[in-house]
C-alpha cells in the first residue's frame, strides 16, 4: 500500500467502500428494486460506499484542517458517521437476508456475502474509532440519541411505505397517514438539529441557543409520537387484511408491527432526550 493507504484506518475505509459497492453492483444485475425494503438496502450500500471514500479524499488532501474551521470536530464527525454506517449496513444485511435471500437465489446470496463482509469491517472500524474516545457531539450520549432517532425513523418510514404498497386504499386511513407524516417531520427536524450541532457557523445564527430549541422540539416530538402510535395502532390493528395488492398477509402484518415497535422505541428515545435536555437547561 502507498500514499494514504499506509495506515490501517484508510485501508479499512477502502475495504468498506469496495464491499459496499460490490453488494450494490451485484444486486443491480438482478434488476431494479421496487420494494421499499430493497430501496432502503440500496440506499445504505450507496451511503456506505460514498462516506469512507469522502473521508479518504478529504484527509489525503488535508482538507480536514480547513473543515475544522466550520465544524466542531473532524474526529468526532468521522467517528459518528462510521458508527452510523455500521448500524445502517447491519440493518441492510439483516433485512436483505430476511426478505430477499432464498436457497436458490444465487445473486442475492452473493450480495449478502459482500454486505456481511462490509458490515464486519465497518463494525471493526467503528469500535477502533470509538476506543479513541473523540470528544464531540456525535460521540457523546446526546449525539448518539439523535442519530438513533433518525435511523429508527428511517426504518419506520420504510416499513410504513411497504405496508401501504401491500394493502388496498381502504387500509390507508387518514389516521395512519398522519402517523407517517409525524415520523417524517420528526426525522427532518432531528437531522436539522444534528447539522446545526456540527456546524459552528449555524450555531451563531440562533440568539437564544440551540438547547432551548431542542428542549421544545423534544416535548413536541413526544406528544406527536404518542398521537402517531395511538392512531397507527387503532386504525392498523382494528382492520383485516384478507385482500393484499402485492404482498402476503404475513408481510403486511410484519410491516405493521415494525412501525409500531419502532415508533415505541423512538418515543422512549425522545423521552430520554427530553429528560437530558431539561437537565442541561
Amino acid at each position: 500500500m502507498c500514499g494514504p493507504f499506509k495506515i490501517l484506518k484508510n485501508i479499512l475505509r477502502l475495504l468498506e467502500a469496495i464491499f459496499s459497492a460490490l453488494a450494490l453492483i451485484t444486486i443491480m444485475f438482478r434488476g431494479g428494486m421496487v420494494n421499499p425494503w430493497g430501496i432502503w438496502c440500496e440506499f445504505v450500500w450507496v451511503f456506505c460506499t460514498i462516506v469512507p471514500l469522502v473521508f479518504i479524499v478529504i484527509e489525503a488532501l488535508a482538507l480536514n484542517v480547513l473543515l475544522e474551521t466550520f465544524i466542531t470536530s473532524w474526529a468526532d464527525l468521522t467517528c459518528g458517521l462510521t458508527m452510523l454506517c455500521a448500524v445502517m449496513i447491519t440493518s441492510a444485511s439483516v433485512i436483505f437476508a430476511v426478505i430477499f435471500v432464498c436457497s436458490t437465489c444465487v445473486t442475492s446470496i452473493i450480495c449478502l456475502i459482500f454486505s456481511l463482509v462490509a458490515t464486519v469491517i465497518f463494525l471493526i472500524d467503528a469500535v477502533m474509532q470509538k476506543m479513541k474516545c473523540p470528544s464531540g457531539y456525535l460521540s457523546n450520549l446526546r449525539g448518539l440519541l439523535r442519530m438513533s432517532e433518525a435511523f429508527i425513523a428511517c426504518i419506520i418510514i420504510t416499513a410504513a411505505s411497504s405496508y401501504f404498497l401491500g394493502v388496498e386504499v381502504y387500509f390507508r386511513p387518514a389516521g395512519m397517514i398522519w402517523s407517517v407524516f409525524v415520523f417524517a417531520v420528526c426525522l427532518l427536524v432531528t437531522v436539522v438539529i444534528i447539522i446545526f450541532r456540527l456546524l459552528k457557523i449555524l450555531q451563531g445564527l440562533i440568539p437564544f441557543g440551540l438547547g432551548m430549541i431542542e428542549f421544545v422540539f423534544n416535548i413536541v416530538a413526544v406528544l406527536l409520537y404518542l398521537s402517531a402510535i395511538i392512531l397507527w395502532a387503532v386504525y392498523g390493528y382494528s382492520r383485516h387484511y384478507e385482500k393484499s395488492l402485492y404482498y402476503c398477509h404475513y408481510c403486511v402484518i410484519r410491516d405493521l408491527n415494525t412501525v409500531t415497535v419502532g415508533a415505541i422505541v423512538n418515543l422512549i428515545l425522545y423521552i430520554v432526550d427530553l429528560a437530558l435536555s431539561f437537565k442541561d437547561r
